[in-house]
C-alpha cells in the first residue's frame, strides 16, 4: 500500500478516535449523573437505571471500537497496516474504506465467519 493511502487511513482513525473520546466524555458529564430530584420517584429511578444501562451497553461496544482503532493506529506504525493477519495477503483498499479498523481480508473474513456459524 502507498504512504500516502496509509496517511489516509490514520486520518481517518485518529478522526474516529476523536469522535469517540469526545462521545465518552459526554457521556460521563451527562448522561451517568442522576438528579436528585429522579432519587425521589421508584418509577422515574427505575427509568433512570434502565437509561443508564443502555448507556453503559454503547459505552462498552465504543470501548472495544477504540481499542480496535489503536490497534489499527498500531499496525500503521509497525508497517503492518492493510495486511490479512490470517493469510498475509494485501487487504482490499474497498474493503478498509468499509472498515479501516479490518485485520483480515474478505475470504479470511468469510472463512471465518462460516466457522463461527458451524460452532453456534
Amino acid at each position: 500500500m502507498k504512504r500516502v493511502e496509509v496517511k489516509r487511513f490514520q486520518g481517518i482513525l485518529e478522526g474516529q478516535k476523536k469522535r469517540l473520546l469526545e462521545s465518552v466524555q459526554k457521556t460521563v458529564d451527562q448522561d451517568l449523573t442522576l438528579p436528585a430530584e429522579d432519587l425521589s420517584d421508584e418509577v422515574d429511578l427505575a427509568s433512570n437505571e434502565v437509561n443508564q444501562s443502555i448507556a453503559f451497553r454503547l459505552r462498552d461496544r465504543e470501548r472495544v471500537l477504540l481499542q480496535k482503532i489503536e490497534d489499527a493506529l498500531d499496525r500503521i506504525e509497525q508497517g503492518e497496516f492493510g495486511v490479512c493477519e490470517s493469510c498475509g495477503e494485501e487487504i482490499e483498499r474497498k474493503r478498509l474504506e468499509a472498515r479501516p479498523v479490518t485485520t483480515l481480508c474478505i475470504g479470511c473474513k468469510e472463512e471465518q465467519e462460516q466457522k463461527e456459524r458451524a460452532f453456534a
